[in-house]
């Protein structure tokens, strides 16, 4: 009697074992199995009403860290899961978002004059890379116009606020081509200002559609880009 009892407990004992052993295997298959959810990425491009969502399968559980650009780039040009139009600045690339009274001038204007790759977009704002910085064009209403107050920087009236970048010689030249041949005005036309100092530079300024001030530069030495000295 007493080897019977011995030999249920036993085997009452192996029973719930396996039972837990079969449950923590199903949790971790079900832990490791891929997400078979779709994300919808949409895309804008061609025309201005942004339709035309397209289904792409989010990547696979992976131990590597997606995080740095180079991962990014092999997962896009390996598997297509989405698009990378542009490479970031290097160091800190700035974010500069600003107000627009037409998201459809504005793309023609940044995309197209500017040459600027358009990044995520909605239908009331755009996000464009500007040399790799990150510039947002945020749709306020069709009433906008930039209202602009003027400051006198070696002989020339400059409009503020304004923005822009500091390019190259070469660069800076090449801008100044190209906004010319689209028949964007210059409120300042391209020259050379503050000739013979530290701070000697070429520049230009003009307008986007929705009156917003931009001015380009290029420093003659660029080291000389934050060179402390009293202008005259």
């Amino acid at each position: 009697m007493k080897l019977l009892v011995h030999t249920i407990i036993i085997m009452s004992f192996s029973l719930r074992f396996i039972s837990s052993a079969s449950s923590r295997a199903m949790v971790s298959a079900r832990r490791t199995l891929p997400s078979t959810s779709l994300l919808r990425l949409k895309l804008r491009g061609g025309g201005d009403d942004g339709d035309g969502g397209v289904l792409f399968e989010p990547p696979k559980p992976s131990s590597r860290d997606i995080s740095s650009s180079s991962t990014v780039a092999s997962a896009v040009e390996g598997e297509n899961k989405f698009i990378k139009l542009d490479n970031p600045a290097p160091g800190s690339p700035f974010h500069y978002a600003f107000p627009v009274h037409s998201l459809v001038e504005a793309k023609n204007f940044y995309g197209n004059i500017l040459g600027c790759a358009e990044g995520r977009s909605s239908e009331k704002w755009q996000d464009y890379s500007l040399h790799g910085h990150q510039i947002v064009c945020h749709w306020v209403g069709a009433d906008y116009r930039c209202v602009d107050y003027y400051n006198p920087v070696d002989g020339d009236e400059v409009p503020v606020p304004h923005a822009g970048l500091a390019l190259t010689v070469e660069e800076f030249h090449a801008l100044a081509e190209r906004v010319k041949k689209s028949g964007v005005e210059f409120i300042i036309e391209p020259h050379l200002r503050f000739q013979g100092a530290p701070g000697e530079q070429w520049t230009m300024f003009f307008k986007d559609p929705s009156g917003n001030n931009l001015e380009f530069k290029a420093m003659t030495t660029m080291d000389y880009l934050f060179a402390e000295y009293n202008v005259v």
